[in-house]
């Protein structure tokens, strides 16, 4: 494994750690660290799973590669990520726009709470500077222990076990599949299995975004706190 997947590893826990402040705006969120050995978008593929909690409850997710475009000399993809609204118990969507080589994000379009106007919010230097920071010293924690054959609902795949140093997480990923390569995680008390691999994955994010006023994001946590 070469020093460049051994990072994209490391990037998928700081991915899938999603700030909370991204819940706030709408933004799908994944909450336990899972990984992925290799970061390979494919415009139109994409992933479905089910998570299954501690207390035996369940969860959709969704990841694809729904489109790219040219930052700079730099080929970028967007990722949308989708999990299921718990109060109207309909899939979110949001997309984050990212390079491959460098796992930077750049841009992120997300819909605010009961509107239908796509938002873009763009993604600071400082903040892509953190979030390497962050992929660095989680690149320790991770180590590959063989290739395993392991069935799934979307399959049988022959995967990559990855293992955290502790003991309290496992992965197992395929580069045959788009995005993350995930087949199965297992942290803790939670699982995640990939249920279905998708060919034509298209946006649920349509429409021209506004740029984001952080204000509005002021208003909605006031609002928030009313009784």
């Amino acid at each position: 494994m070469n020093r460049k997947a051994q990072w994209l590893v490391a990037a998928m826990v700081c991915l899938m750690s999603t700030p909370q402040i991204y819940g706030q705006m709408g933004i799908p969120s994944i909450r336990r660290p899972n990984i992925a050995n290799i970061f390979h978008p494919v415009v139109g593929s994409g992933t479905a799973y089910e998570q299954t909690g501690s207390d035996g409850s369940k969860k959709s997710i969704e990841m694809s590669i729904v489109g790219s475009e040219t930052i700079g000399t730099q080929l970028a993809f967007w990722m949308e990520v989708g999990h299921v609204d718990r109060n109207s118990q309909q899939m979110k969507y949001a997309k984050i726009l990212l390079t491959p080589d460098d796992f930077a994000f750049h841009k992120i379009v997300f819909m605010m709470p009961n509107s239908t106007q796509p938002m873009e919010m763009d993604m600071d230097a400082a903040k892509a500077r953190g979030h390497r920071e962050a992929v660095d010293k989680n690149l320790e924690k991770w180590h590959t222990v063989g290739t395993e054959s392991v069935t799934v609902p979307a399959g049988t795949f022959s995967c990559e076990h990855w293992t955290k140093t502790d003991g309290k997480g496992d992965v197992w990923v395929s580069s045959k599949i788009s995005p993350m390569g995930i087949v199965k995680s297992v942290d803790g008390n939670e699982t995640m299995v990939l249920t279905k691999v998708i060919s034509d994955a298209k946006t649920h994010v349509v429409g021209t975004p506004m740029k984001f006023d952080p204000q509005m994001l002021q208003q909605m946590q006031m609002n928030r706190q009313k009784p």
